[in-house]
C-alpha cells in the first residue's frame, strides 16, 4: 500500500510537470507575437508605507535628515548631512522596524558643477522585512566623511574603492589605501576631469631591467575619425564608373 501511494504521488508530480511544460508562455495569433512588457507594477500601499517610514526617520533624526523622497520606481531615498552618517546608519541598523543590517553597496557620483561635487550613495538591505533603502550624502574634494566600518564591516573595501576612484577621504578608516590602481598612481580615474589617456604610462624598460612610469606621450592625434571606406585606397578593388561619351553628330538633350 505504501509503495502504491508513492507511485501515485510520483504520477501526480509528473502530470503537473507535463502540464506546466505544455502551457505556452507566449500567445501567438497568426504571425503576431503578443508579449507583456517588463514593467514594475505600481503598489500604492507600499509607496505609502515607504513615505510614512521616511517621515518617521526624519522626525526621529531631524538634525541630520534633510530630505526624504520615494522615487518613481518605488524606492525610498533619504538625504542626510555628512555628519549624520554614523547616527543615521546606526539607527537604520538597530531599529526594530528597520533592521537594515546588510550594506549591499556603497558608491559615489561626481557632479563637478555642484559646490559639493561628490554624492555618496549607501544601499541598505533588510533581510527581516525584505526591503531596501538608499541613503545619500555629499562631500567635496577636501572635506572628509566619517567611515562606516564601525557600523558595517562591508564598508571597508567599498570605501577604499571610492577613495581610489573618486578621492573622497573617509575619516577613521582602519586601512584607507588604493585598491584597484597601482602603487604611486596619480589622480582618481572616475572623476569627470580625469583625462582619458591618464597622466603616466607604465612599461618595461630593457635597459634598466625594471618597470618604469613615464608621462603619457601620444605619437599621433588622440582621436581621428575617418569616415571614408578603407577600400578607397585600393583602386584594384573598385572600378571607376565609365563616363558617357558623345559621338559626332549627337547632341545632348536639354532637360526642362
Amino acid at each position: 500500500m505504501m509503495l502504491a501511494g508513492v507511485r501515485g504521488a510520483a504520477r501526480g508530480l509528473l502530470r503537473r510537470a507535463c502540464v506546466l511544460q505544455v502551457q505556452p508562455q507566449v500567445r501567438c495569433e497568426g504571425t503576431t507575437v503578443e508579449t507583456s512588457p517588463t514593467v514594475r507594477p505600481k503598489d500604492p500601499v507600499l509607496k505609502n508605507q515607504l513615505s510614512v517610514f521616511g517621515e518617521y526617520v526624519g522626525e526621529i533624526l531631524p538634525k541630520y535628515v534633510q530630505q526624504v523622497q520615494v522615487t518613481c520606481y518605488g524606492e525610498l531615498e533619504i538625504m542626510i548631512h555628512p555628519d549624520g552618517v554614523i547616527p543615521v546608519m546606526t539607527f537604520l541598523r538597530d531599529h526594530t522596524n528597520a533592521q537594515f543590517k546588510s550594506l549591499a553597496d556603497l558608491t559615489a557620483v561626481d557632479i563637478p558643477t555642484r559646490e559639493n561635487r561628490f554624492e555618496i550613495v549607501y544601499n541598505l538591505l533588510s533581510l527581516r522585512y525584505n526591503s531596501r533603502i538608499r541613503v545619500k550624502t555629499y562631500a567635496d574634494e577636501l572635506t572628509a566623511v566619517d567611515s562606516l566600518v564601525s557600523v558595517h564591516q562591508a564598508a571597508n573595501w567599498y570605501e577604499r574603492e571610492v577613495w581610489d576612484m573618486y578621492g573622497v577621504f573617509f575619516a577613521n578608516h582602519p586601512d584607507l589605501r588604493r585598491i584597484l590602481t597601482d602603487y604611486g598612481f596619480e589622480g582618481h580615474p572616475f572623476r569627470k576631469d580625469f583625462p582619458l589617456s591618464g597622466y603616466v604610462e607604465v612599461r618595461y624598460d630593457d635597459e634598466v631591467k625594471r618597470v618604469v612610469a613615464e608621462p603619457v606621450q601620444l605619437a599621433q592625434e588622440f582621436r581621428k575619425f575617418d569616415l571614408s571606406s578603407p577600400w578607397e585606397t585600393f583602386p584594384a578593388y573598385r572600378e571607376e564608373p565609365a563616363s558617357p561619351k558623345l559621338e559626332s553628330g549627337d547632341t545632348k538633350k536639354e532637360t526642362k
